[in-house]
């Protein structure tokens, strides 16, 4: 569905080609974002919404995080793992009292709902697929849902007298969950995301509201180059098929560690106590001098070794080029990296040099400390 936001001067689509990767001015839409002053459209993503007195206690036996007594207005993330603890779905929850709607990548909203109601077993909860109804608007903003300390540009949808706000956790660790990084000031405190769902009918109005210079809007490629900055992780652009939450600290936000079982949980508490993730997500710097952007998928490679890949990507205003990957634990940091670009038809590849920043340390893991056994008939020297 194409957003009527798109049609605002300036705009040019992004990938999806329904919202605007940006509307003439790229830069100057990141600060505006980043000082509160501008929305960013993101009515391509999903909403899921699951109704019934089950709902909260149901969603809290299948997923990472302790939901089950989620206040009406709080909001908290969580993750749908396999079973053996690998990433399925990724979800943003806020709670109304009556609903609790699960804001996702638009493509995970129709195969969510779908096993979602496979689960539901003898349960008293419904789920739906309201995609089509509800949009999603990004904003950073400190304020709380009645604006003290800041105001949110846009109000927020309230179908059960409580405004559909969901605040980003990742600015701080939450109870529960455990942060691998290292950092004494993590980026993601300076990064208050907030998204507000809409009647989706009401995008028309808030275009007619931009083009009379009363809303500022940014595009998405403003929201993907704070996000990288802050380190934050997101399922359709840092996840694969083998992705675990260790790898990408994911922990930090949308893991309790301390809760009871749940799919994937055993993979969480061994890799944790006793393991290390087998990869790890870096921030990566990256030469801008030659005007290239490695894109999501771009290989990261020491010396003639490939040792991870690009991610995201996006060019900072004040950080210039940077880039998320993934790479091997065992990578040193200190390692010279630089990143393949490669051309369309016979142009030679070119390389990108790049600067590891840690986020995920080499020794991510093995909490418990418990010393290694040795090997049963294994020789001691």
């Amino acid at each position: 569905m194409t957003s009527p936001l798109l049609t605002l001067p300036g705009a040019v689509a992004d990938l999806s080609g329904s919202v605007a990767a940006h509307y003439g001015e790229p830069v100057a839409e990141q600060r505006m974002l980043d000082a509160g002053r501008a929305i960013v459209d993101l009515s391509d993503r999903g909403v899921v919404t699951v109704t019934g007195e089950d709902r909260l206690r149901w969603l809290d036996s299948l997923t990472s995080q302790s939901i089950a007594h989620l206040a009406p207005g709080s909001s908290a993330e969580t993750l749908l793992l396999d079973p053996q603890g690998r990433l399925e779905h990724s979800m943003r929850v806020v709670d109304d009292g009556t609903t609790t709607w699960l804001l996702v990548d638009g493509e995970q909203a129709a195969p969510l709902a779908a096993w979602l109601d496979r689960m539901r077993f003898m349960m008293q909860v419904e789920v739906a697929d309201v995609s089509a109804e509800w949009a999603t608007l990004g904003q950073l903003s400190g304020a709380d849902v009645d604006g003290a300390g800041g105001a949110l540009l846009v109000s927020a949808a309230a179908p059960h007298d409580v405004p559909l706000v969901w605040r980003d956790p990742w600015t701080a660790v939450q109870e529960g969950g455990w942060q691998y990084a290292a950092s004494a000031e993590h980026p993601g405190g300076a990064f208050p995301a907030a998204e507000i769902l809409v009647a989706r009918d009401e995008l028309s109005v808030l275009a007619d509201r931009a083009r009379a210079g009363e809303l500022a809007v940014a595009g998405t490629l403003a929201l993907e180059a704070l996000r990288i900055a802050a380190w934050r992780p997101r399922q359709a652009t840092e996840a694969d098929e083998r992705t675990i939450p260790h790898e990408l600290d994911w922990m930090r936000s949308a893991v309790h560690l301390a809760k009871g079982c749940y799919r994937g949980q055993e993979t969480v508490a061994k890799v944790h106590n006793l393991g290390h993730p087998p990869r790890r997500l870096v921030l990566l710097h990256l030469d801008g001098s030659a005007g290239v952007l490695p894109g999501a998928g771009s290989i990261v490679l020491n010396g003639d070794k490939e040792v991870g890949t690009v991610t995201s990507s996006a060019r900072h205003h004040e950080l210039g080029p940077i880039g998320l990957a993934v790479v091997k634990r065992t990578l040193d940091p200190q390692a010279p990296l630089v990143v393949r670009v490669d051309e369309e038809g016979e142009s030679p590849a070119e390389l990108v040099a790049a600067a590891q920043e840690v986020i995920v340390p080499v020794e991510a893991g093995a909490t418990a400390g418990v010393p290694r056994m040795p090997r049963l008939g294994a020789v001691q020297r």
